[in-house]
């Protein structure tokens, strides 16, 4: 398998060079040059443990690497550290070390890349960058904490992450990470690793230094991948509990932000799962809602706050993939439409690209439906789920109320309630205006009797070990400034 650039500039590219990038040299994301037909390999060993399915899936890629390499990739990243769980058409991805769904990817990308830097002869240090809008970062830190080789810098918007997740990521502990809040939002943090990364003097200039450069964020081909796993798992799930049969189809609803997690799916299906409806949900910054229905993609807006802040997103970066795609895997076309979004803030795209998108339903959830959606499964069910997983669930609901359609389906569930603690006892209407986040979860505790992560537990009590903030234009000498610190 070889992998080229959704903007031409690059092609015949292996995939332990395509992990260690990170992203192209001309801006654009690497795709397979094709997609495997795994299903009908994978299909009659439904019983296979989600680390046997990690080791079907990424084999396909990643052929690089030994059946034995990635065999101990997959089996230090997921055995007895990440399960998933599918429970009444939810699909929990959060029972993991940071109890988020990034966890999925961010345990084995770590495994991955220490053994394509050693296929790729690199001797140099490698700095992971990753802008978080909330659990990427965390999972980043965690995943590369202490890892021979590597050094982990984070930038997350100060004010644009529940506490939870923010002092998840200030206490985390390593002697080769650091995390910096920035004076804007999530947007502004992606865009400025991106122009890091798009700056080759500047990264020449690391070369000479002995640094590279390389992404956590789901825009590295190393992070998307395995995050198809849990849709197979989850797919064989509903058939081990003749909930389908092997055959049928289902439709997935996916709280979206940056597209990654909803586009690991699309591409399942490329390869060959049943999947028939791709739900797209996003909260008030409706903007992947707007383009699925009206075939335009508009940032030209303000940035809401709301209560799913890792969706609180304008630039969908791994949408690029989708469209390179839609466009029939037209390089310019693609090229064109992301130099229109970087220039303009707007691109349309053409009639054949958005019949293409037809199994794509995209619509948005506010607030009071969030809450209103929480407070009813939990009073109905008694089965607990998180604003992100709620906007879904919600959109999933107008789909079907719209549509009359009941193909059974798979809610992607992306966090445990506990990382949005208030949030989510507002919505149940538990009155804790007077206490601080972590005795939210304690109240929550009580409240629900649902085990609080292990991960979460007297996180109150942890030391601050970061309190870094910087400006967006700062953010690349604050690289600078981690690269010359006697760290290394």
């Amino acid at each position: 398998m070889r992998f080229i650039s959704t903007r031409g500039g690059e092609f015949d590219i292996s995939s332990s060079k395509a992990i260690i990038n990170g992203i192209s040299s001309d801006g654009g994301l690497y795709v397979p040059e094709e997609f495997p037909n795994l299903y009908e390999k994978i299909k009659n060993k439904k019983s296979l443990k989600y680390e046997e399915i990690s080791f079907e899936i990424i084999k396909e890629f990643f052929t690089d690497f030994t059946f034995e390499e990635i065999k101990f990739a997959v089996d230090k990243a997921y055995k007895n550290r990440f399960k998933v769980i599918e429970e009444n058409g939810f699909l929990e991805l959060y029972h993991g070390p940071t109890a988020a769904f990034k966890d999925a990817a961010l345990l084995f990308l770590p495994q991955i890349m220490k053994l394509a830097k050693e296929k790729e002869n690199i001797s140099d240090e490698i700095i992971i960058l990753a802008a978080t809008s909330g659990d990427t970062g965390k999972a980043a830190l965690e995943g590369f904490c202490d890892v021979d080789g590597f050094k982990v810098l984070v930038y997350y918007p100060n004010d644009g992450v529940s506490p939870v997740q923010k002092m998840q990521m200030l206490t985390q502990k390593g002697a080769n990470v650091k995390v910096v809040g920035i004076k804007g939002n999530f947007d502004e943090a992606q865009s400025g690793v991106k122009e890091i990364f798009g700056d080759n003097e500047f990264k020449k200039r690391m070369l000479r230094k002995g640094v590279r450069i390389s992404s956590a964020n789901s825009i590295n081909i190393g992070r998307l991948i395995p995050q198809i796993i849990y849709y197979y798992y989850g797919y064989f799930q509903l058939v081990n509990k003749q909930k389908i049969k092997l055959g049928d189809k289902i439709n997935v609803s996916v709280p979206t932000g940056n597209f990654g997690n909803i586009l690991a799916a699309y591409y399942a299906k490329e390869m060959g799962l049943p999947i028939a409806k791709f739900i797209c949900a996003s909260n008030e910054n409706k903007v992947l809602s707007d383009f699925f229905n009206e075939g335009i993609y508009d940032k030209r807006r303000e940035l809401i706050l709301t209560e799913s802040p890792s969706m609180d997103i304008l630039v969908s970066s791994n949408l690029e993939r989708l469209l390179f795609e839609a466009s029939g895997r037209d390089s310019k076309e693609t090229k064109k439409l992301m130099d229109e979004l970087k220039h303009k803030g707007v691109y349309s795209i053409s009639k054949k690209s958005k019949e293409f998108l037809k199994n794509f339903y995209g619509n948005y959830a506010n607030t009071k439906e969030v809450y209103k959606a929480i407070k009813d499964l939990y009073e109905k069910e008694g089965y607990l789920i998180d604003t992100h997983t709620a906007v879904a669930y919600v959109v999933l609901k107008k789909y079907i109320k719209s549509t009359g359609d009941t193909t059974p389906y798979l809610i992607s569930s992306t966090a445990s309630p506990y990382k949005f603690p208030r949030s989510i006892t507002n919505a149940l209407e538990i009155d804790t205006n007077e206490d601080d986040d972590f005795e939210v979860i304690k109240r929550l505790n009580k409240f629900c009797g649902i085990n609080i992560p292990t991960n979460l537990k007297n996180l109150d009590k942890k030391k601050v070990l970061h309190n870094n903030i910087c400006s967006v234009n700062d953010m690349r000498q604050v690289l600078e400034e981690f690269v010359g610190e006697n760290i290394w």
